[in-house]
């Protein structure tokens, strides 16, 4: 009996609450909305718009209203709903992501062969760095227990590269809630130390973790730029102190700098 309780309470607790089944709803419908406006070129009325995707009009005017606050919709003079910019810029991003993977891997595979030295590919979210390719320097092997892990970005040459791409104040606004912790005494610990690196990055057009997050690493990394000249990328190439004493430094910063051009070749950036 006490068993038969208990399951009749789990299933309580695993039934959706009427607010969730709404919410849910709500976004079945704004789908089946988007997807009737992507099927008619000419675009449609909120009448049709209603009775295609079985809804009272003034529920489909209400998530029109959203669709097109969001930018996944508009409406003309006339009425007429069709589908907005948002959808092809999000597909767009997936889209420039699979390409980037697509046209860098090889140069990254080939930073690690060539230099003897690890190598990445790495893109900015927020304050900090993801890792989406690896290779190894000493199997030349993708690691994929390492892709998708992040590093804070002011302490990685990956992060000083993307984030040499914002002005004073946008660099501002990204590292409001950065801590700045010390990992090394090379570590920088300040906003005002970052922004001059900042200027040092931009001047030199590569960027170096000298340290700051372990002792015994190095690593030099080169920004990627898209077809718009903005930078969505880095790669890097990485070891210790004695597979990259300072006087190899230069050496293996035209080498990265050289490989992140002809990345953002491929990718459309015109210098």
């Amino acid at each position: 009996m006490a068993i038969e309780t208990d399951k009749m309470n789990l299933q309580s607790s695993q039934q959706p609450t009427p607010s969730q089944h709404s919410a849910v709803q709500s976004v079945e419908r704004a789908l089946d909305i988007l997807e009737a406006l992507s099927i008619e070129r000419r675009g449609l009325g909120v009448t049709e718009i209603a009775t295609q995707v079985g809804l009272h009009k003034s529920t489909a005017h209400r998530l029109l209203s959203t669709l097109i606050d969001r930018g996944y919709a508009e409406k003309n003079a006339d009425g007429i709903y069709r589908l907005g910019i948002k959808p092809i810029e999000v597909v767009s991003v997936y889209i420039n992501s699979l390409e980037l993977q697509t046209e860098a891997r090889p140069y990254v595979a080939q930073i690690s062969a060539e230099l003897g030295l690890t190598s990445h590919l790495g893109v900015l979210e927020g304050d900090q760095v993801v890792y989406i390719e690896r290779f190894d320097m000493y199997s030349g092997i993708r690691l994929y227990t390492q892709i998708g892990l992040r590093v804070n970005a002011y302490c990685s040459s990956l992060g000083k590269c993307l984030l040499s791409n914002f002005n004073t104040d946008q660099l501002d606004k990204i590292l409001a809630n950065c801590s700045f912790n010390k990992f090394t005494p090379n570590t920088i610990s300040t906003l005002k130390d970052f922004h001059e690196e900042m200027k040092k990055v931009r001047r030199q057009g590569w960027a170096m973790d000298n340290q700051e997050f372990d002792l015994n690493n190095r690593c030099i990394g080169a920004p990627i730029y898209d077809y718009r000249g903005e930078i969505i990328a880095a790669i890097s190439a990485s070891g210790t102190p004695i597979v990259l004493p300072e006087n190899r430094i230069e050496e293996v910063a035209a080498y990265v700098m050289e490989k992140a051009s002809l990345i953002s070749r491929s990718l459309g950036y015109v210098e």
